[in-house]
């Protein structure tokens, strides 16, 4: 962005910043967009907020509690494959 293509704010009473339209639409920031605000030496950095908290599969596995043997992947597909002939039996 050049000098004269540079785009200005105002801050409200209430702390607002409206981010200027061109911006929002480059950025496909749509209304509702969370954003995570970071202050830089340079200023303030503004980016789309990560939806979850990352995570490593050692931290999610086992919240379920199951009993009985694990499921193998070929019993998996076959539950699976039984559920979608069940749902779209009446296609």
């Amino acid at each position: 962005m050049t000098d004269s293509e540079k785009l200005t704010t105002i801050v409200s009473a209430n702390g607002r910043v409206t981010l200027p339209n061109a911006i929002r639409k480059r950025r496909e920031w749509g209304a509702g967009t969370r954003l995570q605000i970071e202050d830089t030496p340079q200023g303030v950095l503004l980016r789309p907020a990560q939806d979850f908290a990352p995570t490593k599969p050692e931290d999610v596995f086992g919240i379920l509690p199951h009993s009985g043997m694990p499921k193998t992947l070929q019993d998996m597909d076959a539950g699976v494959f039984a559920e979608a002939q069940q749902r779209h039996a009446g296609d």
